[in-house]
């Protein structure tokens, strides 16, 4: 899809919040950004997901998929259905049933339009972001037809006496035991906000989500132009950048980074 620079990275002065919404900028200047879902494969586990992208009605009537007011804020995808996540699994011989867990950064629309597509999966949030999402509406990115459904949720609770630290982030869960998945607080972009860390061959992998849209708000600590809580955020955003310093050979993914995206490579083992 395409977005305003300025949403992803904050401009200042009194037309910032116009510029935001792609007000008074030219088409042609506006950012395309990656949605995106990651399948990783566990070898005692089996297949999950971290996230699961846009619903496959998206392809065909965004409006549809989100309703009036969210097809104004969706109004550029760019996506065919076979993109959906569910047709990409079935491309690999993978069923939807096959996926036994699915792990929420956060329940923004573009994250998690494509949850009914799960019905037999277990889905792991936070607790503080279905809180967020129960309250919140389509003005604050979340929609909750496309999240309430009466499927097999677990809720993390980062401030409970079950959660540690790992490497540079105060809070986390070991997902498995094994040390495989970690998922780490990250709050700000939204309040219940998490990241995931891999743990891979030869090193580890950081799926950020929107902790950080870009690689430029993690070198150059720019911030976005909306944040549910900027004091987390850049608490969050610190956390990151203290694990990238210390981890140099990590893989790092941020959420909607175009250039980024196109860098990576297809399978990592």
């Amino acid at each position: 899809m395409k977005a305003p620079p300025a949403h992803l990275h904050r401009e200042e002065g009194r037309l910032a919040g116009a510029r935001s919404l792609g007000i008074g900028v030219p088409r042609s200047e506006w950012l395309e950004i990656p949605v995106v879902a990651f399948l990783v494969t566990h070898p005692a586990v089996g297949h999950v997901l971290i996230d699961t992208g846009f619903h496959p009605s998206v392809a065909v009537e965004p409006r549809q998929a989100f309703g009036r007011f969210g097809g104004l804020m969706f109004k550029d995808v760019r996506m065919e259905a076979d993109q959906a996540v569910a047709a990409q699994l079935r491309a690999l011989g993978i069923a939807a049933a096959d996926v036994g867990v699915v792990v929420m950064t956060h329940l923004h629309s573009d994250h998690a339009s494509g949850i009914s597509e799960f019905p037999d999966s277990t889905f792991v949030v936070s607790a503080k972001e279905w809180e967020a999402a129960g309250r919140g509406g389509a003005a604050s990115g979340y929609f909750r037809r496309q999240f309430d459904h009466a499927f097999d949720w677990r809720t993390l609770d980062f401030d409970g006496r079950d959660s540690d630290s790992f490497a540079t982030f105060g809070r986390g869960f070991d997902l498995f035991g094994d040390g495989s998945v970690h998922l780490v607080s990250t709050p700000g972009h939204t309040l219940g906000h998490l990241s995931v860390v891999l743990r891979l061959g030869d090193r580890e992998a950081l799926v950020a989500g929107d902790a950080i849209y870009t690689m430029r708000s993690l070198r150059q600590s720019h911030l976005p132009h909306r944040m549910a809580d900027e004091h987390l955020y850049r608490r969050s955003l610190r956390e990151i950048q203290l694990y990238a310093r210390g981890a140099p050979d990590a893989l790092i993914v941020p959420g909607h980074d175009m250039e980024q995206w196109r860098k990576l490579e297809e399978v990592y083992e």
